[in-house]
């Protein structure tokens, strides 16, 4: 199947690039392209693309709230957040509005790519940078840099080592491969440990694998 694309990004080169290799790339199609969140909204709603990729930083509706619109709609698209952590300060905002990927704009345009299919799957992805990231700006948020290690989660072995590793950023893929599992067993793991957790998507378990001192924030 052919995974379509949406791509809202207020610079037009960069919209350009993604869009050249894109159309390079076999099983990969972009079907719009947006220069805010408003038209990025419309244009979900419109073509109904398996995936959106989504700048933060854009002028009228941000992508934070057009990812939001996006992800409680009817079309099923996932999100990835596209964006320059060095100077973005809304990563703690994007986290509650449903983003099921987080990349950062000087990844190889490979690495992009990969996580287009990786997320058109049902899978989140959260490059390590960005796990950094936002570990960092929850233990500054919640005044703790490291918190007590919690061993109560109700939660087996198995699960716990695979939520460590969702802590460190690693996929689906590399999970099964740490852990010398199917990809198929990694994800039944993921899907248990929402359940069991209550949480809601993947980088709510990053957050509930620092509570759980299994991973520490760092610099």
């Amino acid at each position: 199947m052919t995974v379509r694309v949406v791509l809202a990004d207020d610079q037009p080169l960069v919209r350009a690039a993604l869009r050249m290799v894109i159309a390079e790339t076999p099983g990969l199609e972009v079907v719009g392209e947006a220069g805010n969140g408003a038209e990025a909204v419309e244009l979900a709603g419109a073509e109904h693309p398996d995936v959106v990729v989504m700048d933060i930083r854009m002028p009228g509706m941000d992508g934070i709230e057009a990812t939001r619109l996006i992800t409680e709609g009817s079309g099923g698209a996932q999100v990835i957040m596209l964006t320059t952590f060095d100077d973005d300060d809304y990563l703690y905002g994007a986290l509650r509005a449903g983003a099921a990927g987080f990349l950062v704009k000087d990844m190889a345009l490979d690495d992009i790519l990969d996580a287009i299919r990786v997320v058109a799957t049902g899978d989140g992805l959260l490059a390590p940078s960005v796990t950094r990231r936002l570990i960092r700006e929850f233990a500054e948020r919640s005044g703790s840099a490291a918190p007590a290690p919690r061993t109560a989660l109700g939660i087996t072995d198995r699960e716990r080592e695979v939520l460590t590793l969702i802590g460190n950023g690693l996929s689906n893929t590399e999970i099964a491969a740490r852990l010398s599992i199917s990809v198929a067993t990694a994800k039944t793991y993921v899907t248990r440990l929402l359940a069991k957790l209550d949480a809601r998507d993947r980088v709510r378990l990053v957050i509930i694998a620092y509570e759980a001192g299994l991973v520490v924030a760092t610099r």
